[in-house]
């Protein structure tokens, strides 16, 4: 991290001192930043963890909020949204009535409510059975842990069996919702009908094996302790290093509305907001992205957050009821073309997302694209932005983007680039393998030639790498196999007769091994017994239309960029190789297995590796 930070508490220092060394933050540390008054510099290393993990890129989505009644069993001391039966203001929404809330602009559905004493079952299935099939772009996102756990006991079914019947219905994500704080003398103080944190966890996790990821939550601002915030956020990154299926953290100030609650002050403070943000990122080391909810913390204090190390703005937000009915501030829908405004207007790349993270679309100019593994260290550590923004996306979404124009240069992928030659121009840099390269890894429980008619589970991430594994089992083994995508997150890996997975997570699995697998091939060292070649899976390369001046300034800063990169392969990726159990020296070894310039024995691999895949079907 090259971040200058002048700090004004000095009790920070050590705090800094871990966060660039990778090492993990304590709860200890977490309270100390808490108590400190020193709110720039929290900010500031907050904002350069941030950028390691997603750059300049802050996500939002094209959502509608559905809360199909306000009606619940539940008395929580805190809700002001939740209604008995038979209340004046109570309602109840049909499914034709959810349907009319929905268009096809919307990508994502977000479904909570009150816990209904007397709707069937086949009620919520139906719900996002007919959302998925009058929308089916839409991705449901659907019911807080606290519901699933209320399905189960009144429909007497196991939490697993309930998640695979909504799963199988169209169910793809979780809201992080009744988490509140993870504190049982919190629970019994506001809201003691209410699940607790073992409850909690035991849905997510099961969620997680299922293959449905999740986010998850903090409210804060009203009783809790700093201890007790921090010691929230210490559960939460425990159960992600377990599971690896959270996709978001969302901290959520308490609104006070008429609930009797009497928290220091009506609403948190701006400083408090930005605060406990930025603590977030700091402690949730293992959370890829931090929400700034702007429905909860106004669209000025969310657009300084993106800056506090938030990168995630949630979106639309249409139908929103629970956080108004409690006094929230927030206008109760924000146009998309207000969030891209704010979202630039901090000085970030405004990416439309779906509900796994994938980039749908990028609004704004000169946008570099960055894959964010490990091997492409040596390119962007010393990477000078200049008039440019970073976009840390995986290969085959950058390849998708580049192809809308949205992307003026990047690392592409291989199969991106020769798909785009008509409109990008080579540079003389690239990824490419000398032998083998540990990182593109198909794990099987069948040998090559038992992989004919198999199902195999191919990591969403990748638009060569599939590629590679078609033609060396068509054309190398006489095999042919079925591949199925696989969303980029958690997902049951037993479905299939062979995972193909790259980048970090192959990495990760590599080492530790894939549980069910027990064979596993190097993709790149398959073609080189076969080629006596090295394989290219990503090129720099630039729009064709890109001026003159950004040319010739893209070109400097790549190459001093990597002569940087090369010159410390034995430190750079560091800090990176620890994240994912790498030790430093299998890092260093890792980036010094590969070739980063473009000679002729590359060009010649690109162009037997460009005839075979002419001679094989094409594949999405």
């Amino acid at each position: 991290m090259n971040t200058s930070i002048h700090f004004r508490d000095n009790n920070l220092f050590p705090i800094w001192d871990k966060v660039q060394n990778g090492q993990r933050l304590t709860l200890e540390d977490g309270v100390t930043m808490f108590r400190s008054q020193d709110l720039i510099s929290i900010g500031k290393m907050a904002h350069a963890v941030q950028q390691l993990k997603s750059g300049d890129a802050v996500y939002y989505v094209v959502n509608q909020k559905i809360e199909p009644t306000n009606i619940c069993v539940l008395s929580c001391t805190f809700c002001d949204f939740a209604v008995k039966q038979g209340s004046a203001n109570a309602y109840e929404m049909t499914i034709a009535e959810i349907l009319s809330k929905l268009n096809s602009d919307v990508h994502e559905v977000h479904i909570t409510g009150g816990l209904h004493p007397d709707w069937p079952w086949e009620y919520y299935l139906g719900m996002v059975r007919d959302i998925k099939k009058n929308f089916p772009q839409v991705d449901v996102k659907a019911f807080t842990a606290v519901e699933i756990d209320f399905f189960h006991k009144k429909f007497k079914m196991p939490i697993d069996e309930i998640l695979r019947q909504l799963y199988a219905a169209g169910l793809r994500t979780m809201p992080g919702g009744g988490a509140e704080v993870f504190s049982e003398r919190i629970r019994k103080l506001l809201f003691n009908q209410k699940i607790g944190a073992k409850t909690w966890f035991e849905v997510h996790t099961t969620a997680h094996k299922l293959g449905i990821p999740s986010n998850a939550t903090l409210l804060y601002g009203h009783i809790e302790t700093y201890e007790e915030r921090v010691m929230h956020m210490v559960k939460l990154r425990k159960a992600q290093d377990e599971t690896h299926g959270f996709l978001s953290f969302i901290p959520l100030a308490f609104q006070p509305g008429d609930t009797g609650i009497k928290p220091k002050n009506d609403f948190t403070s701006a400083i408090e907001d930005l605060k406990t943000i930025a603590i977030s990122r700091l402690m949730l080391d293992n959370f890829p992205h931090i929400k700034a909810y702007w429905v909860m913390l106004t669209e000025e204090v969310a657009s300084v957050a993106l800056n506090f190390g938030a990168d995630d703005m949630d979106g639309t937000v249409g139908g929103e009821k629970i956080a108004h009915d409690a006094g929230a501030t927030s206008p109760m829908t924000m146009a998309k073309d207000k969030l891209i405004k704010i979202i630039n207007d901090a000085g970030k790349i405004p990416v439309e997302r779906d509900v796994y993270y994938n980039a749908l679309n990028v609004n704004t100019e000169n946008v570099i694209g960055k894959i964010p593994y490990l091997n492409s260290v040596p390119f962007y550590t010393h990477f000078e932005k200049r008039q440019f923004k970073i976009l840390p996306i995986v290969p085959r979404r950058m390849g998708q983007l580049s192809q809308k124009g949205q992307i003026d240069a990047g690392l592409f992928s291989l199969m991106d680039y020769f798909a785009q030659e008509t409109s990008l121009e080579l540079m003389n840099y690239c990824i490419a393998t000398r032998d083998q390269v540990k990182s593109v890894m198909l794990f099987s429980k069948e040998g090559w030639q038992g992989l004919n008619g198999k199902k195999i589970g191919i990591i969403d991430d990748t638009a060569t790498s599939v590629r590679l594994l078609q033609v060396l089992l068509e054309k190398k083994y006489d095999v042919k196999a079925q591949f199925v995508r696989m969303h980029a997150s958690v997902n049951d890996h037993s479905l299939y007769d062979a995972v193909l997975l790259i980048g970090d997570e192959a990495l990760k699995a590599n080492k530790t091994g894939l549980s069910g697998y027990d064979l596993v091939f190097d993709l790149a060292k398959e073609w080189y017994d076969w080629k006596k070649l090295p394989f290219v899976f990503a090129v720099w390369a630039h729009k064709k239309s890109l001026t003159v001046e950004k040319r010739s300034e893209l070109l400097e800063i790549v190459q001093q960029s990597l002569e940087k990169g090369e010159s410390h392969l034995d430190t750079i990726g560091k800090v990176h190789g620890q994240a994912i159990t790498l030790t430093k020296h299998e890092t260093s070894e890792y980036l010094e297995g590969f070739n980063y310039h473009l000679g002729e024995r590359e060009k010649e691999a690109m162009s037997i590796f460009k005839k075979l895949i002419e001679e094989v079907e094409v594949i999405s």
